[in-house]
């Protein structure tokens, strides 16, 4: 099983591990376009007017350029503790035992504007760029990503299970059994419609069960059996989609 989980604009500081070297991430076929956009990121980031421009950011988060003028040399961490926010923080990776992070490196993964898709321990550098930014000297990051990480995506074996959020999912297209889902909550109409805090808790919880579960789910009525023994509350409302329903 395959969990894919959206990045966070927000990334933590420093690190413990050496300077980014692509060879230690998972999904190889990748680095070219890694090393590419890493080259063209860091070269923007010597124009700091022209970086807050490309990366859609205040003067005042002027700092956040020069995180990109140092992804070459600056420490490392493993993906899952360099993204923060809501998410991250449901999930709880600093929480995890030695048994629950093994099994979350095989089975979480970062969709990620800069090196397409990490695993759970792939050691990367703090940076900034977006979904949706556009680099002068490569052009919209979906476009960069499209046509290399598709066909990536599409091989990986077993269930897959998409918590992207839209602008991530635009980046590949995943095979057609690929398991969806949508976090919803019940307005006072009785309506459900997804809000955005509890959207990404609940995607931050719902990891953490898939990550930590003993069982081996190969198909859609065994993901609903593990996500309903973690105590939340799913529905199925497709052959390969399912709304994971929130207490509102």
């Amino acid at each position: 099983m395959l969990v894919l989980l959206p990045p966070s604009e927000t990334k933590a500081d420093g690190g413990r591990g050496g300077p980014l070297d692509l060879a230690a991430l998972s999904f190889p076929e990748l680095n070219p376009a890694r090393a590419k956009l890493a080259d063209a990121l860091t070269e923007l980031a010597g124009d700091v007017p022209a970086s807050i421009v490309a990366l859609g950011i205040t003067e005042r988060q002027a700092g956040e350029v020069a995180r990109n003028a140092e992804l070459w040399t600056s420490p490392t961490m493993p993906a899952l503790r360099r993204y923060t926010g809501v998410l991250y923080d449901a999930l709880d990776v600093k929480s995890f035992t030695k048994a629950g992070l093994e099994k979350a490196h095989r089975r979480l993964a970062v969709t990620s504007s800069l090196f397409g898709v990490v695993s759970a321990t792939d050691p990367i550098p703090a940076y900034r760029l977006s979904g949706g930014n556009s680099l002068p000297a490569l052009g919209t990051i979906r476009a960069h990503w499209k046509p290399v990480l598709e066909p990536v995506l599409r091989q990986v074996e077993g269930l897959v299970v998409d918590l992207r959020s839209g602008t991530y999912s635009a980046f590949a297209k995943l095979r057609p059994d690929a398991v969806t889902v949508r976090v919803v909550t019940e307005n006072a109409r009785g309506e459900r419609v997804t809000v955005s805090h509890f959207n990404k808790a609940y995607k931050g919880r719902l990891a953490r069960a898939l990550a930590e579960t003993r069982a081996e789910p190969s198909t859609v009525d065994q993901l609903v059996k593990v996500i309903t023994k973690a105590g939340m509350v799913v529905e199925r409302t497709g052959d390969h989609a399912l709304e994971l329903v929130t207490e509102g």
